[in-house]
């Protein structure tokens, strides 16, 4: 039995953090489903900005959408849902013997939302209506402004991954939303199971502060992080306010290790997975992490429920001069920057491939 096999044997998912028309439609995917028991996948601008960007895998489709009169951000969406659909046609039978807790995958809303709530639940509503997927979670992030959109689009059925997560404290705000969109639906006698995720990132932490802490202190800050808010969702799980909605039938809201590939060339390649191991939580792996885990992974303790040492660890960040709190609000600005930065680069790119495709028609 290969790593990553044994680590989902513990208990936790690992989803792919990649998605391209190749990999699905090779067949590619499917062996990473058998090979290396993925059981989702997660995709966002950046992702699909390298993946169209790529070969001509896209090419026919764009052609044709385009002298439909499909463009921007409409064209954007109907690749996308066209290779989501996809793949969560793979992952159905995982989705459908896991109870709905597996076999997802993800659909980003506009990043140029970030801070727009309304327009947030109406693109989360929109878009999961036209995959026509039980099993496609639509990202909504988890800012303030998106906080109230979470809990609305809860309330409305639709399943979220809440995204841009950096702390616990944003973790628990998310799942605040989370737990009042399904206690709106209890009180409104809807079906109380709209599942979610709350994904965390972890390695941006340390990118950010590499050159500002000790040797000592070098990526361990994105796992204290972790450790911190894994405590705080084992301790929200045992609560009485979630244990009376569990026992009316709703679905925990699963904690998600986002941004888990090194980006230390100095430290191990598997650093976060085998860090972040822990029962009930979802861990997504880019590709080349997932084939160095398969290969060389080791899958060892169990994360502590009870934090272990991380507040320890984070006390010694704070003596080093590292705001905490300051910069988990920096990371997630930073994140919906970056993310708006990729989402205007991919439709620049697809708007010059669709003109350079029908120019040589």
């Amino acid at each position: 039995m290969n790593a990553t096999k044994e680590l989902h044997e513990a208990g936790q998912s690992l989803w792919l953090d990649n998605i391209t028309r190749d990999l699905v439609r090779s067949g590619e995917l499917q062996r990473y489903i058998e090979e290396y028991a993925i059981t989702g996948l997660t995709s966002n601008p950046t992702i699909f900005d390298k993946a169209i960007g790529e070969g001509a895998a896209y090419d026919e489709s764009i052609r044709q959408k385009t002298r439909q009169g499909i463009t921007g951000e409409r064209l954007f969406f109907e690749l996308a849902i066209e290779d989501l659909t996809a793949a969560t046609d793979l992952f159905l039978p995982i989705h459908q013997s896991t109870g709905g807790l597996d076999g997802w995958a993800s659909l980003e809303v506009s990043p140029l939302l970030a801070y727009d709530t309304a327009s947030t639940i109406q693109e989360a509503k929109d878009l999961w209506a036209r995959a026509k997927r039980e099993n496609l979670f639509i990202k909504i992030p988890g800012t303030p402004e998106g906080n109230p959109a979470i809990e609305e689009s809860i309330f409305a059925g639709v399943p979220i991954n809440v995204t841009l997560l950096f702390s616990r404290e944003q973790y628990l705000a998310s799942a605040e939303a989370y737990m009042r969109g399904v206690e709106r639906r209890i009180a409104a006698g809807l079906d109380p199971v709209v599942p979610s995720v709350a994904s965390i990132f972890i390695s941006r932490w340390d990118v950010a502060i590499k050159d500002q802490v000790p040797e000592a202190l070098r990526n361990r800050l994105g796992i204290a992080i972790a450790q911190r808010s894994y405590k705080a969702y084992r301790e929200l799980l045992a609560s009485e306010r979630w244990q009376k909605l569990a026992a009316a039938g709703a679905q925990r809201q699963t904690l998600l290790w986002a941004s888990t590939g090194t980006k230390d060339p100095n430290a191990s390649d598997v650093l976060y997975i085998e860090a972040l191991a822990a029962p009930e939580t979802i861990n997504t792996i880019p590709e080349s992490t997932l084939l160095a885990f398969a290969n060389h992974g080791v899958v060892g303790a169990m994360m502590d429920p009870n934090g272990g040492d991380a507040e320890r660890m984070l006390a010694e960040f704070t003596r080093a001069g590292v705001d905490i709190d300051a910069l988990a609000l920096k990371l997630q600005q930073d994140g919906a920057a970056a993310f708006v930065k990729s989402w205007h680069e991919l439709l620049r790119q697809i708007e010059a491939k669709a003109a350079a495709l029908n120019q040589a028609v």
